[in-house]
């Protein structure tokens, strides 16, 4: 019985006809799910969640996203293999993380865990992992990447990236591990220092870790995903997951600085804080749970799993934890249901003209599971003085689904480069491309695709 509920659900998810019941689309407009007061709805727990996937296609020849006006953008660098992440060193080369899951023998498990496989296949997303980072350097500063070599390659599904010093350091799927760096060089061939564990497999669900330094590069702060939707593999598996750690590189001591963000990824510092975007639970609503961008203060916990968007309690979590929902701090600012925001950066030292010049770029890899689709598109989010959110997000980069609903491209990490512009990596397009202010498109700013 089981065998043919699994046969027949693949069939009508490759057929792109299992939908939840059509009473669960969205009936919210995009724009009251947004902000730092979002409108929710009561949750829909969903036996079947909406699948409702941009299958991955890549570019036509010639094709580019639309970007707002005011706005140009090109490719940096094409034929990469599925880019997630960006960093630029200070010599203006621009790294780039080719990478995607590690073997993970024990998530995904069950006929739930198959058909999730064949989502994620749909979507592009169980390619090999290249294990590798790239180095671009634009040479004649025209734009495009004229040297491109191996930097790093033998890697473990790196992510985040980020040098201290002469010091480089590579947050691979389980591990942050050292190099040592001579500016300018186009490749290390040296062995890596492991330096700190992270939590790894074999369920490593959410795989992805993102690290970012602090000012004087004394500290590291890394991403760690959880291990599940809703803590349905039990808090065991979570241990020291769904939270942002601490590294203190002088001891090698580390601890955890922020807990209770299902999904962290992309982390900036601004106004004095470090900020991060999170991907929230599934399986309760096309309109639930808003995935955020948030400030993240010392010791606070956010409400994973036991509760969302501050005190309202997920009822699937047991047993509950009346006060470990009594302490959960409500995020700065919704960015709407399942758009999935992966990249983050803020907009110092960029040179894009207004509205583009104060606020926080977003690479949001776009929804699976919402019917209409969300995401899809690079956003920027203005804020004031102290780095706070003030209005909703102005669209910078759309164009990533075609009007039958395949995905050219999906936007990960961004960037600022050396010259201020913006960069994107695009895993499905298998592009870098770099947004400048040179009169670009006319496509009028949108949350959502």
């Amino acid at each position: 019985m089981h065998r043919k509920l699994l046969t027949a659900s693949i069939a009508l998810l490759c057929s792109g006809s299992l939908l939840a019941q059509p009473s669960t689309a969205s009936t919210q407009p995009p724009a009251q799910t947004i902000g730092a007061n979002p409108q929710l709805p009561k949750p829909n727990k969903q036996t079947i969640p909406t699948v409702h996937i941009a299958p991955a296609k890549g570019w036509p020849e010639g094709a580019r996203p639309i970007a707002a006006a005011g706005l140009s953008v090109a490719p940096l660098a094409t034929g990469l293999d599925h880019p997630r992440w960006i960093y630029v060193l200070p010599n203006g080369d621009a790294l780039v993380a080719e990478s995607n899951a590690p073997p993970k023998p024990e998530d995904g498990k069950g006929i739930k865990g198959a058909v999730m496989g064949v989502v994620m296949k749909r979507a592009g997303a169980t390619v090999p992992s290249a294990n590798r980072i790239t180095l671009l350097r634009d040479v004649d500063g025209d734009g495009t990447a004229e040297l491109r070599t191996t930097f790093l390659q033998g890697l473990n599904s790196p992510i985040g990236m980020v040098l201290v010093g002469n010091n480089f350091y590579v947050a691979n799927s389980d591990a942050i591990v050292r190099f040592p760096y001579v500016a300018g060089q186009t490749q290390i061939t040296t062995t890596p220092t492991k330096v700190f564990d992270l939590p790894g497999g074999p369920i490593n669900h959410h795989w992805t870790k993102n690290i970012i330094a602090n000012a004087d590069g004394s500290k590291l702060y890394a991403t760690v995903g959880s291990n599940s939707n809703v803590a349905e593999n039990g808090m065991p598996a979570e241990e020291g997951r769904a939270a942002i750690w601490e590294f203190d590189i002088a001891s090698g001591k580390g601890r955890l600085f922020a807990t209770g963000l299902r999904n962290p990824n992309g982390m900036a510092w601004a106004g004095g804080k470090l900020w991060t975007v999170v991907n929230e639970r599934d399986e309760i609503g096309d309109d639930l749970v808003p995935d955020y961008l948030t400030s993240v203060t010392d010791g606070a916990f956010y409400g994973w799993p036991y509760s969302y968007y501050g005190p309202n309690v997920d009822v699937r979590v047991k047993p509950p934890a009346p006060e470990r929902v009594a302490k959960a701090v409500k995020p700065d600012y919704s960015l709407g249901s399942h758009v999935a925001p992966l990249g983050l950066a803020s907009s110092e030292g960029a040179a894009l003209p207004a509205p583009f010049n104060a606020g926080f770029f977003i690479g949001q890899h776009g929804s699976w599971n919402r019917k209409p689709r969300t995401g899809y598109n690079v956003v920027f989010v203005p804020y004031d003085g102290k780095a706070m959110p003030t209005a909703q997000p102005v669209v910078v980069l759309s164009g990533f689904v075609s009007a039958d609903g395949d995905a050219y491209g999906r936007p990960v990490g961004v960037a600022i480069d050396k010259r201020g512009g913006l960069l994107v990596a695009d895993d499905v397009g298998n592009v870098i491309w770099r947004v400048t202010g040179a009169g670009g498109g006319v496509q009028p700013a949108s949350p959502a695709n």
